[in-house]
């Protein structure tokens, strides 16, 4: 099932509220951070929130500063009656595709939880298969559901964290500045240095890359 989008100024308990009407007794928002990046996983989050202790200010990371964002993970994780992380690495990438990884990131984080849920809100249009209770799809789900919010805040912050450590392990490209994405620094230190093992082999930059390293080579 997927829910069409609406103009909504910031995300409310409304759709679990709804799902909780229709019998639901568990409800867990997922989403994910990093489909975009040449390198680093896709990173996958499932949350329950205590619908008596929802911390204020919660909304899509996108919308979120860094300092926002570290503050919000941080009432979520004290606050939430169920948190599950599940990273994709780029060799999950590479054998399932991007959107292919990023499905059954979304299907372990939903299995993984403490609390087996009634319900599942997915942000975007896809419900992956292998979850463990009904999911619906919400389009913008990030920015209207508090529980898919809290998911994606719980998701960009595990992952830029995961970046600021891959830039300790490959400092010539910059990762936690840009977090994997193709900026011009990033793009040059590929083209410098050739992919490193945090790259996305499949993506189209890095292929080529990889190819001029080898073109070189040979």
């Amino acid at each position: 099932m997927m829910f069409d989008s609406t103009v909504q100024s910031a995300p409310d308990y409304s759709h679990e509220a709804e799902l909780k009407a229709r019998g639901a007794r568990i409800v867990a928002g997922v989403d994910e951070a990093g489909r975009g990046p040449l390198a680093g996983p896709v990173v996958v989050a499932a949350v329950v929130l205590d619908p008596d202790a929802i911390p204020a200010g919660l909304n899509d990371s996108k919308k979120l500063n860094q300092e926002q964002r570290e503050a919000l993970f941080e009432h979520v994780v004290a606050s939430a009656l169920a948190i599950s992380v599940v990273v994709a690495p780029p060799s999950i990438i590479l054998s399932h595709n991007i959107r292919g990884a990023t499905l059954w990131g979304m299907a372990q984080a939903a299995c993984g939880l403490s609390i087996r849920p009634d319900r599942v809100l997915i942000d975007g249009r896809d419900v992956p298969m292998g979850l463990p209770c009904d999911g619906m799809a919400l389009i913008g789900g990030d920015g209207r559901s508090v529980s898919i919010a809290a998911a994606s805040i719980v998701a960009k912050v595990t992952r830029d964290r995961m970046c600021a450590i891959m830039d300790c392990d490959a400092p010539a490209f910059g990762f936690a500045g840009h977090k994997g994405y193709g900026t011009a620094r990033h793009m040059t230190a590929l083209s410098e240095h050739g992919p490193c093992r945090h790259h996305r082999e499949a993506f189209g930059p890095v292929a080529q890359a990889r190819l001029r390293l080898t073109a070189l080579a040979g």
